[in-house]
């Protein structure tokens, strides 16, 4: 895993089992699924890629996201 500082939309520093807030609506590829705005997801994952987390939801396991839409809760 790289040493690259992860941050939130707002500029927050994240780390692995922080909580973040989805802040658009994202619709999930391969799946009829879309991820609210506001949705709270617990418990992240650091991929070791910047722009990137990894977590699970109530609809979608194993889902990574994109930084730029979360911010730290």
């Amino acid at each position: 895993m790289s040493d690259d500082i992860v941050r939130d939309s707002n500029g927050n520093q994240l780390a692995d089992a922080d909580s973040v807030t989805v802040i658009k609506d994202l619709k999930v590829k391969g799946t009829s699924e879309t991820i609210k705005r506001g949705t709270l997801v617990k418990n992240i994952r650091l991929t070791g890629t910047s722009g990137e987390v990894e977590c699970n939801t109530k609809q979608v396991k194993g889902l990574v996201l994109k930084t730029e839409f979360l911010k730290k809760a």
